[in-house]
């Protein structure tokens, strides 16, 4: 059960990323606070590869791997900036549930794309997750506006097909140390990530990459940490489908909702305890069907 440590590294790492680049956007613009997370990790993921290539043998990329790693950094960059964008809506917890109903999207998509069927079972625990989300989410349905649902379910379908992405050009590569192969992807993904963005501000948005310079140690953080967070992601694509790691991640919301109770002292309703509740029994049920092979 690697893939579920990788997992839960993944998500603490990613928290730590949202909490060192979340006054950055207020400071150097919406494009230039995402672009960090890609321009600043890169380094690190290539450098620790750099580091390895002595010790071990990289694998070979095919153009199926580029293709699905392009594929998938193009839909990343997308999901961010739909995400971004449904922050301002006034339906924030409408659309951030929506754009948590990645797993199921994930589990669709593969099935089509990566021929990765699910069983029943598996369907019904990711589908009971993700109802929890919503459910925990605070969102109040009535006065959602079609915008920012529209903006949540794009989100939602990019970050799914991104993961489809890299899980793909995970599973082209030949056999060897999934490690290797994680950091491998991981490297080239940064790299189309890196380039895209930067070549866009250096055309459209000169003043986002000045902010980006001029932030360099709060970027220099969220980029470690966030390079530091996709390695453990992509060590669970590499070793089970895509739902199963997003799923698993949706104990994420349940972390949050202790820990604002706990230290920020904020109110928990009646219906966002159901709604946890329904996440932790939705991912126990999925890890007990991944561990019995079900």
């Amino acid at each position: 059960m690697i893939w579920v440590a990788a997992t839960l590294i993944a998500a603490v790492a990613q928290t730590a990323r949202n909490a060192a680049q979340a006054g950055l956007g207020g400071r150097i613009g919406t494009i230039g606070a995402t672009s960090v997370r890609f321009i600043f990790g890169f380094p690190f993921a290539a450098l620790f590869l750099l580091l390895l290539t002595p010790f071990t043998n990289l694998p070979p990329l095919n153009a199926t791997a580029i293709g699905f790693t392009a594929m998938g950094a193009g839909a990343q960059i997308g999901a961010t900036a739909f995400m971004l964008l449904t922050m301002r809506g006034q339906s924030f917890g409408v659309a951030t549930a929506l754009m948590k109903t990645e797993p199921v999207t994930l589990a669709l998509i593969g099935i089509l794309i990566l021929n990765e069927p699910m069983g029943p079972a598996s369907l019904a625990a990711i589908g009971l997750a993700t109802l929890g989300v919503m459910l925990s989410s605070g969102a109040r349905w009535s006065r959602a506006g079609l915008i920012p649902v529209v903006n949540g379910i794009t989100a939602g379908t990019l970050f799914g097909l991104s993961a489809i992405g890299f899980r793909g050009a995970l599973l082209t590569l030949p056999e060897g140390s999934f490690f290797v192969h994680a950091l491998t992807i991981l490297v080239l993904t940064l790299g189309l990530q890196s380039s895209i963005t930067l070549a866009w501000m250096l055309i459209a948005d000169r003043r986002a990459l000045r902010g980006i310079t001029g932030e360099w140690r709060v970027s220099l953080a969220a980029g470690g940490l966030g390079a530091f967070a996709s390695l453990f992601w992509f060590i669970g694509f590499a070793l089970t489908p895509a739902a199963n790691v997003r799923t698993l991640a949706l104990i994420e919301v349940v972390f949050a909702q202790i820990v604002s109770g706990r230290f920020l002292h904020e109110s928990t309703g009646r219906m966002q305890l159901i709604g946890m509740a329904l996440i932790a029994a939705g991912v126990g049920w999925l890890l007990a069907l991944t561990a019995t092979g079900g």
